[in-house]
């Protein structure tokens, strides 16, 4: 380990999402992107059971499944007692023996207990400097339906839809299959209210594919959101910054398959992407100040990726999702934009880590307790 005047940082990655096995790509980009020469560099693997893993070489274990190696850590929300722990069985019990100090966490983790605002609760309850937005725009930027919402209430278009609960789904079938068709002609697509990397989105043809579709999306959330169905290209911009947040130019992405799946995604190399994306200066100019007003929207810091769709028979543009934690793999679109925008990967991340000091900083500004 580096010296301590390096900057100790704390890379996430793994977690109890579907999001897992993306996550462990992200890192791997990432943790080649940190240059050991200027960072101390921690690696915390979290398994699918949620427990939080230390040692050499993480991630090449977490990637094998030979972790038995590795040592189960902590990180306590107590802001008195920093530092990452191991917990040690003892005769009398589990003790906790101090392992690392972290000056900035790098949560690389997607999806839920990672993106959605409860993993940076952890981080505020502890006062630990994260990359990445907090526990408001992570779960706003992660909840689909509420980000509608926010979305309708600053004018910025969405595409139709609305959530039913996997209760609803369970005991009145009919009838949301129903209100579903009611949104228009198909296709509709069905998507779990708080997921990403297109896990458990269907694209749905017809009242047999939606019942389906929704059955699929009630296994990773309890909220599901059905939206109608548009011939859409796909446009991606992305963001950087806390209070003066810039945007990149815009990217567009031509998947493989059907739509921008999970498997176009991450294992059919024949997806294309355009950078910059073919669309008219004005309409990009336009969707790039439309991105910074949605991320400001949500109170997002650090970074987002910004998702828009344009409809290819009206013209119009709808915002589609904020992601908060985007993908970090090489040919991810977050920092290929910003590469196209002439800010290169390893100096992106190093600015990442100065947005999250900078942030932590504003932060400690503020006054917890009131005397009179």
């Amino acid at each position: 380990m580096n010296s301590k005047e390096n900057l100790q940082i704390g890379v996430l990655f793994g977690g109890r999402s579907g999001e897992h096995e993306v996550s462990l790509m992200s890192a791997r980009s990432v943790l080649g992107a940190l240059d050991p020469e200027k960072y101390a560099i921690i690696q915390i693997g979290i398994t699918h059971e949620g427990t939080w893993l230390a040692g050499d070489n993480v991630h090449e274990a977490m990637l094998s499944g030979n972790t038995a190696q590795l040592k189960p850590v902590t990180y306590l929300p107590d802001p008195t007692r920093k530092g990452l722990h191991i917990l040690r069985e003892t005769e009398h019990g589990t003790v906790l023996d101090h392992f690392a100090d972290i000056d900035v966490f790098i949560p690389v983790l997607h999806g839920t207990f990672g993106e959605d605002g409860t993993l940076q609760g952890l981080f505020e309850l502890a006062g630990v400097a994260y990359v990445g937005a907090g526990v408001l725009g992570a779960a706003v930027g992660m909840d689909k339906a509420i980000f509608k919402d926010v979305m309708t209430a600053n004018g910025i278009p969405v595409v139709e839809g609305f959530v039913v609960s996997r209760g609803q789904l369970q005991n009145q079938p009919e009838t949301v299959l129903d209100r579903a068709e009611a949104l228009g002609s198909y296709p509709l697509f069905t998507k779990p209210a708080n997921m990403g990397s297109s896990v458990g989105v269907t694209k749905c043809r017809n009242r047999s594919d939606l019942y389906e579709g929704l059955l699929d999306a009630a296994r990773f959330d309890r909220r599901i959101l059905i939206e109608r169905g548009i011939n859409a290209r796909e446009i991606e911009i992305s963001v950087l910054g806390n209070a003066d947040p810039i945007a990149s130019i815009p990217g567009e992405i031509r998947p493989a398959a059907d739509f921008y799946s999970y498997e176009a995604k991450y294992h059919d190399d024949r997806s294309e992407l355009f950078i910059p994306a073919p669309i008219p200066t004005e309409t990009a100019e336009w969707m790039r100040a439309t991105a910074i007003r949605a991320y400001r929207a949500i109170d997002c810091a650090g970074m987002a990726r910004v998702d828009f769709l344009l409809d290819r028979d009206t013209g119009e543009f709808y915002l589609n999702e904020v992601n908060t934690i985007p993908g970090f793999t090489q040919i991810s679109m977050y920092p290929k934009l910003w590469e196209a925008s002439g800010l290169p990967y390893p100096q992106l991340i190093d600015r990442l880590i100065e947005l999250a000091l900078e942030r932590r900083r504003e932060r400690d500004q503020t006054e917890w307790r009131y005397e009179r």
